[in-house]
């Protein structure tokens, strides 16, 4: 089970979560999260964290130049695009940094990710596919972090196994994550604020119960 910590925002954290040994860690960008940490941080996490563990940077809404940017100065291994950019603009993403997995974070409303389904099926009109999508609850004016959980049997039901492997996210705690696990059979859990003791901060006996948890319960 591929497992990834966000919202890391200094090195104390940075080191101390990556000696848990997390398959990701995530670096928020969103100027607006209280999990946003700053560029020279992230560059400073980046030698921290090593190249066992994938360093995802979270963008939201931000332009090309930007995210190719901070993938260069602070040697991101991956991409997180978690607002409400179009399939073009994921393209655009895919065509400027290729060979970097790009996760597309969706934020489901309802039942169902039917509307994820048209946004595939954009992307695969452009030639792209993601490396994974991100799967979060949709809260009105917020972008991911809420510790709202989306409908876990829905989700179970309405994702095709054809799309890209599955990243489950939105609620998840060291309490609940097996259970998620075991309903929603993703191919990766993602947490920030269901492993931190205030907004932000991290609670490292949490997480590495996040991690044990996650790691020892089968998707099957």
């Amino acid at each position: 089970m591929w497992v990834k910590i966000c919202g890391i925002r200094d090195e104390v954290t940075a080191d101390q979560v990556c000696r848990l040994a997390p398959d990701a860690i995530g670096l928020n960008f969103y100027s607006k999260s209280p999990r946003c940490v700053a560029r020279d941080v992230a560059v400073r996490i980046a030698a921290i964290s090593g190249e066992r563990i994938q360093r995802v940077g979270v963008f939201v809404n931000q332009t090309v130049d930007e995210i190719e940017d901070l993938v260069i100065a602070c040697r991101l291994t991956a991409v997180q695009l978690h607002g409400d950019e179009t399939a073009s603009q994921v393209a655009e993403v895919v065509g400027r940094l290729p060979g970097l997995p790009l996760y597309r974070a969706w934020r489901m409303a309802g039942d169902s990710v039917d509307d994820l389904a048209i946004h595939l099926r954009d992307c695969r009109s452009l030639g792209v596919i993601p490396a994974g999508c991100l799967i979060d609850s949709r809260v009105q004016g917020a972008f991911g972090g809420t510790g709202h959980a989306v409908p876990w049997d829905a989700l179970a039901r309405s994702y095709d196994p054809g799309w890209p492997a599955m990243i489950l996210a939105g609620g998840l705690t060291p309490e609940n994550v097996a259970s998620a696990i075991r309903i929603v059979r993703p191919w990766g859990v993602d947490v920030a604020s269901g492993v931190e003791a205030a907004p932000g901060v991290k609670d490292l006996d949490l997480v590495r119960q996040f991690i044990e948890h996650a790691r020892t319960t089968s998707a099957g």
